[in-house]
């Protein structure tokens, strides 16, 4: 009966143990995968959507613009500045926080 006892606790031990394990390497690499996602949010200027120019798909997908600030976004061009999107009222100043590294306003 001891020795069940000794088994008992000693695989309660392992499994513990294992749990541990597995969590703590779990957090490594969802610590991993967030650093290694942070540099590709720098876009390079190649990748950048030009606001004067974009397709209502293209706007749609940059954060917090849908089809509604994408028809204004056309609706309003041209741009001579991409700080005229929050100047013009057409996207709240929080919104152009999220997406001005990712936009441009190219001139013809």
């Amino acid at each position: 009966m001891a020795t069940l006892e000794i088994q008992m606790k000693r695989l309660f031990a392992v499994l513990l143990a294992l749990i541990l394990g597995l969590s703590a390497l779990g957090y490594a690499d969802e610590k991993e995968s967030k650093s290694s996602t942070k540099p590709a949010t720098t876009q390079s200027k190649s990748a950048l959507i030009d606001i004067n120019r974009a397709s209502a798909d293209e706007l749609m997908s940059l954060r917090g613009i849908g089809e509604a600030r994408a028809k204004a976004i056309i609706n309003g061009r041209p741009y001579v500045r991409k700080n005229q999107l929050v100047e013009r009222r057409i996207v709240p100043q929080s919104v152009y926080d999220e997406i001005k590294d990712q936009i441009i306003a190219k001139q013809k």
